[in-house]
């Protein structure tokens, strides 16, 4: 069925068998190669059984997607929204298919060998994300992409939201870390675009240059907010080689700067003061313990491209101590 749309849509017979490869890495929306004589693109949809529907808004992807393009921040051109849930079983949309690496628990041989390429790698990525942060959402069709007034105070309720109905067994450390985050909520700042899962797996690095971001997926958080939540996310994916490895990555290899160098740096290029980002990055251990609580139980419900029960489950405990940690931090 999709070959004849994509023919139909495109008006290019070529499209009419295309071979589709699920792209391994994504643990939520579910990605695909599509490719043709007439060229390959990449297909995004939900999860084929999602355990919280309204977390896999196509739409909104292809929104900001197209927003963003023409600004200074990298993003793959979307190509075609299928809002219709009956070709696919969901609304899918399809975007340009950007080459380059995407750099996950190692670098290939050869690339960003040097620590001076690592460096040049995280100014990129904060860079970029310093860019999205100052887009002005009126002036590119997201004005009413968000509500950032009482962002926080509603991120805080959806994640404990998704906790209630997602958890199973008894984790207090994941409980006591949300009673803790509303008894220290601070003040909304601002408003501008957020990504919500932003992190350096979830960029593609120019291939033949490492210190250039070719591109940000995995928009399917994104929403307008508050600026620190992304950053202090970032930081809980940022993993100096003396941290404890709750989710391993590539930045754990020598050469890469540590987490301050990354606040500093973003601090530097939005003058934001970020006295308040232990909060930010408990919050962001909180979230991607939901975040894993929710792939633990899709993997259950058979809803994931590999359902291989790979002890996530496991890690859900200890993020939320991270978090705890990270939190005391803002009271001492």
């Amino acid at each position: 069925m999709l070959g004849p749309y994509l023919a139909a849509e495109w008006g290019d017979g070529r499209w009419r068998e295309p071979t589709v490869e699920v792209v391994a890495g994504g643990r939520s929306n579910l990605t695909y190669f599509v490719s043709s004589p007439a060229g390959s693109v990449v297909l995004r949809r939900p999860p084929l059984r999602a355990v919280r529907p309204t977390a896999h808004d196509m739409t909104r992807e292809h929104r900001v997607l197209s927003a963003l393009a023409g600004t200074p921040v990298p993003v793959p051109a979307p190509l075609l929204l299928c809002p219709d849930p009956d070709l696919l079983g969901a609304p899918f949309y399809l975007m340009e298919r950007v080459d380059g690496v995407i750099a996950r628990d190692r670098l290939p041989t050869g690339y960003a060998g040097s620590a001076a390429e690592r460096v040049a790698i995280t100014h990129a990525l904060v860079d970029v994300l310093a860019e999205l942060h100052a887009v002005d959402p009126a002036a590119v069709g997201l004005a009413g992409f968000g509500r950032p007034d009482g962002y926080l105070a509603r991120q805080l309720r959806r994640w404990s939201g998704e906790w209630q109905a997602l958890r199973s067994g008894d984790l207090p450390a994941v409980d006591a870390l949300a009673e803790e985050l509303a008894a220290g909520l601070p003040a909304t700042p601002g408003g501008p675009v957020v990504h919500g899962d932003y992190r350096l797996d979830n960029v593609v690095l120019d291939p033949a240059d490492p210190g250039r971001v070719a591109a940000v997926l995995d928009w399917e958080m994104s929403t307008l907010g508050d600026p620190l939540a992304d950053l202090g996310l970032l930081l809980v994916y940022w993993q100096p080689a003396d941290a404890a490895t709750v989710t391993p990555s590539v930045t754990a290899l020598p050469g890469f700067p540590g987490r301050d160098a990354l606040v500093e740096r973003y601090a530097a290029r939005t003058g934001r003061d970020v006295s308040a980002l232990p909060w930010y990055v408990a919050f962001g251990h909180f979230k991607l313990a939901v975040v894993v609580a929710g792939i633990v139980a899709r993997q259950r419900a058979g809803a994931m491209a590999d359902n291989t029960d790979d002890g996530l489950g496991a890690r859900i405990g200890p993020l939320a101590e991270a978090g705890r940690a990270a939190l005391a931090e803002t009271v001492r």
